[in-house]
C-alpha cells in the first residue's frame, strides 16, 4: 500500500512578497498624486493603531490620498535631492521622512486641513514600553471594569488571570476582590506587558493616537513650510506603502 504523503505547509509570509514591480507601482502612484494635488503634507503618527489611521483615511478619502510606511519608497518617488525630485521643491520633504510618518496629498484648504489634524485624537490602550500618562490604582474591594457604564465587576472566571498578572485577588461571592488597593502604575512609568494587560482589562486607556502634520509642500509656490518638529521614533506598525491607500 503506498505511503500517504503529508500535506505540505506553505508559509503565508511568502505569499504576496514585495517585488520590484510592486515598488515601481507604488512610486508611480505617489508621483501621480504629486502631479494631481496642490498640497503634500508629511504627517507623523503617535501611538500608531491601524484602525485609527484607517479612520483618518476614510474621513479624507473624497479630498485627498494618504500613503503610510515604506519611507524609502516615498523618498524615492518624491526625490531626495534637487536633481532627482519629481516636482520643484518636493525633495525638501525628504528630511522629514523618518520614523512613523506618511504623506497626505490634498487640494483642501490648508488652514482647515491643519486645524483638523491639530485637533484629531483617539484614546486607546497603552502597550508595553509606553509611558504611563497618569497614576492608576485599583481600589480595595470588587475589581471593576471601568469601561462599562456603569462599571461592572469581573466574572469569577477571570480571577486566575488577574492573579497571574500580579493582583492579590480572592473570590468573594463569586467576584474577584482585593483586600488592599493595588497600584497598577505611576505617571511616567515605562509599562511592562503585565501592567499594560491590567490596564486593558480594567478599561483604562492611557495612549492617544494622533497624526501631526510636520511639513507642507505647495505645488504653486514650490516651497516647503515646516509646521512642527518630529517627536516620534521607530518604525511604523505597518510597512506596506499601499496598505493604507485609498
Amino acid at each position: 500500500m503506498p505511503r500517504s504523503k503529508k500535506a505540505k505547509v506553505v508559509s503565508l509570509t511568502k505569499v504576496g512578497k514585495k517585488t520590484k514591480e510592486n515598488k515601481t507601482g507604488h512610486i508611480e502612484q505617489l508621483q501621480e498624486c504629486a502631479d494631481k494635488y496642490k498640497l503634500c503634507y508629511v504627517f507623523e503618527v503617535a501611538n500608531m493603531r491601524n484602525s485609527h489611521l484607517k479612520d483618518v483615511r476614510q474621513r479624507w478619502k473624497d479630498t485627498g490620498r494618504i500613503f503610510f510606511g515604506r519611507n524609502t519608497v516615498i523618498a524615492k518617488a518624491l526625490g531626495s535631492t534637487e536633481a532627482d525630485e519629481h516636482k520643484p521643491g518636493l525633495h525638501k520633504l525628504a528630511k522629514h521622512l523618518n520614523g512613523p510618518v506618511g504623506v497626505f496629498f490634498t487640494d483642501h484648504d490648508a488652514g482647515e486641513t491643519e486645524a483638523w489634524f491639530a485637533h484629531y485624537e483617539q484614546l486607546d490602550f497603552a502597550r508595553a514600553g509606553n509611558k504611563a500618562t497618569k497614576d492608576v490604582t485599583i481600589d480595595a474591594g470588587p475589581i471593576m471594569q471601568r469601561s462599562s457604564d456603569p462599571p461592572e465587576p469581573f466574572q469569577h472566571t477571570m480571577e486566575p488571570q488577574l492573579r497571574k498578572l500580579g493582583l492579590s485577588t480572592r473570590l468573594e461571592r463569586g467576584v474577584p476582590t482585593l483586600d488592599q488597593p493595588h497600584v497598577v502604575c505611576r505617571k511616567g512609568d515605562v509599562l511592562t506587558a503585565e501592567q499594560a494587560q491590567i490596564l486593558k482589562l480594567i478599561g483604562e486607556r492611557l495612549a492617544t493616537f494622533r497624526a501631526r502634520l510636520l511639513a507642507r509642500w505647495s505645488a504653486e509656490s514650490t516651497a516647503v513650510v515646516q509646521l512642527a518638529d518630529a517627536t516620534q521614533q521607530g518604525e511604523p506598525e505597518i510597512d506596506d506603502v499601499a496598505e493604507m491607500q485609498d
